[in-house]
C-alpha cells in the first residue's frame, strides 16, 4: 500500500495563509493522490485556534471535498488530531473517561469513535466518498513506520515558547509523575487542559486570535528569534532575557535555553521529539511527525541530527501554510515553505517530497 502523509494544513485559517484554499495548490495535491492508496492527514488539519469551529469547517470544505472526490470510494483517509485541532478528539476523550470504567490504555494507536454531532464527523463527511477513519495519538503505517503529529514534544523542548512554558506550569499543577511522562495519558494530562482553554477563547470569535497562523505560539517565536516588529531586541528585553529564563528554570518550568538561533530551533525540536519517541517506547525504524512546520531532513541537513536516541530515522512533513516571516531570501531552499509530504511505500525508507516545488 502506497501512502501519502501530509500535515499542518491549517484549513480555515482566518489569516488566509492556508495555501490549499487556492485552486492551483489544491490541484497539485489532488493530482498527486492518483498514485496512492491511502492519505494520512497528520494533525492540524483544521485551524481551530482562530475562530469558531463552524467557520473553519466551512472554509475547509472545498479542499476536503476535492480530496475525498479524488480518492474515491476505494481508498482511505486516516485523520489524526494535532494541537491546533485537538478539539476533534476532545468529545471522544470526554466520553471515554466519563462513560467507560477503566478504559483501555491509549497506547501508540487507538481508534477514535465519533458521533454525528462531533466536528470530526463533519470533517469525515466532507471527505466522502473516500473512507475516513480517525486514530490517536499516532498510526502505524507499516510494522517499521510510525507517524504522529508531534505536539507532545512541546513538553520537552528547550525553546521558551508559549506552549512550552504553559506545559511546564501545567505539569506542576497536575502533578506529573516524578520521572516525567511515560504514556500518552501523561502527555494528555498536561497538554489537553491548555488546548481546551485556547479552544474556548477561539470560540468567542475574537479577531486578535488570527494575527498569525500559529496564534500565541508563533507570536512568541517571532519575539524570541527577532523576526517581525515585536522582537526581543526591538522591545528592549535583550539584557533581561537570560535573567527571565533563569527565573523560569528556578521555578521548574524548564529547562529552557537562551540560544534561539535557527539551527538551535531545529535541534531543540528534534531532541524533544526524540525524547517523546523514547519515553513512549516507539519501536520503529522510521518515525514521521509534523507540528514544527520545519520539513526535513533536506539535502543540506546533517542526517545524524535526524535520529532518535533509540535509532529511529526521523522525518518531518513540514506544513501547507505560507508564513512569510519564515520563508527567507531563498524560498526554493527554505525548509518552512509549504507543500511538503512524505511518501511511504511497501518497503524502504519514507521519502520527503514537495508537491509545490
Amino acid at each position: 500500500m502506497r501512502t501519502l502523509v501530509v500535515s499542518d494544513l491549517h484549513l480555515g485559517a482566518r489569516t488566509g495563509r492556508d495555501v490549499l484554499r487556492r485552486e492551483d495548490t489544491r490541484r497539485a495535491l489532488v493530482e498527486a493522490l492518483n498514485g496512492f492508496d491511502r492519505l494520512v492527514l497528520l494533525g492540524d488539519v483544521l485551524e481551530l485556534r482562530q475562530g469558531p469551529v463552524h467557520e473553519a469547517l466551512a472554509a475547509a470544505e472545498p479542499a476536503l471535498r476535492e480530496i475525498g472526490g479524488a480518492l474515491g470510494a476505494g481508498r482511505e483517509v486516516v485523520i489524526l488530531a494535532g494541537n491546533h485541532d485537538h478539539h476533534l478528539v476532545a468529545p471522544w476523550f470526554d466520553r471515554r473517561f466519563r462513560l467507560v470504567v477503566d478504559p483501555a490504555p491509549l497506547g501508540l494507536e487507538s481508534a477514535v469513535e465519533f458521533e454525528p454531532s462531533d466536528a470530526l464527523a463533519a470533517l469525515a463527511g466532507m471527505l466522502e466518498p473516500a473512507a475516513a477513519r480517525a486514530v490517536y495519538p499516532g498510526v502505524w503505517l507499516r510494522s517499521d513506520v510510525y507517524a504522529t503529529h508531534g505536539h507532545y514534544l512541546d513538553r520537552h523542548t528547550t525553546v521558551p515558547a508559549f506552549e512550552r512554558i504553559a506545559a511546564g506550569a501545567m505539569a506542576r499543577i497536575v502533578r506529573e509523575p516524578p520521572t516525567g511522562p511515560r504514556r500518552a495519558e501523561d502527555y494528555e494530562a498536561v497538554l489537553s487542559p491548555m488546548y481546551a482553554w485556547i479552544h474556548a477563547i477561539a470560540q468567542t470569535g475574537l479577531r486578535d486570535m488570527e494575527e498569525t497562523s500559529h496564534g500565541p505560539s508563533t507570536r512568541a517565536r517571532e519575539v524570541l528569534t527577532g523576526n517581525g516588529k515585536r522582537s526581543i531586541r526591538r522591545l528592549g528585553l535583550l539584557a533581561a532575557f537570560p535573567a527571565l529564563l533563569a527565573g523560569l528554570n528556578r521555578a521548574r518550568l524548564g529547562p529552557l535555553r537562551s540560544d534561539l538561533s535557527g539551527p538551535e530551533l531545529r535541534r531543540a525540536a528534534l531532541r524533544a521529539f526524540g525524547e517523546v519517541v523514547g519515553r513512549l517506547e516507539v519501536d520503529a525504524s522510521h518515525v514521521i511527525f509534523g507540528h514544527t512546520h520545519r520539513a526535513g531532513p533536506l539535502p543540506h541537513d546533517e542526517r545524524s541530527e535526524w535520529r532518535a536516541p533509540r535509532g529511529a530515522a526521523v522525518l518531518n512533513t513540514g506544513s501547507w501554510i505560507h508564513e512569510p516571516t519564515w520563508i527567507g531570501a531563498d524560498p526554493k531552499r527554505n525548509p518552512y515553505r509549504p507543500g511538503f509530504a512524505a511518501v511511504v511505500g511497501e518497503e524502504g525508507p519514507p521519502e520527503l517530497i514537495n508537491l509545490l516545488d
